[in-house]
């Protein structure tokens, strides 16, 4: 098995991940007319799972 490098070196990998977004339409929304639209004041929780000041900002002002 390949040994994974100690350091992420970004340059490396991101361009090509990217490229491959692109190829595939990754970003390309297909809105569907049948359906109402909407919006998200706050999405998700982030990866952490942490609620951050951000997160109070939005949902106070």
């Amino acid at each position: 098995m390949k040994e994974l490098p100690k350091i992420y070196e970004p340059q490396q990998v991101e361009g090509r991940i990217y490229q491959m977004w692109m190829d595939h339409d990754c970003f390309k929304a297909e809105p569907d007319p049948d359906k109402k639209p909407f919006s998200i004041v706050m999405p998700p929780p982030n990866v952490t799972g942490q609620l951050h000041m951000g997160h109070a900002m939005d949902s106070t002002l």
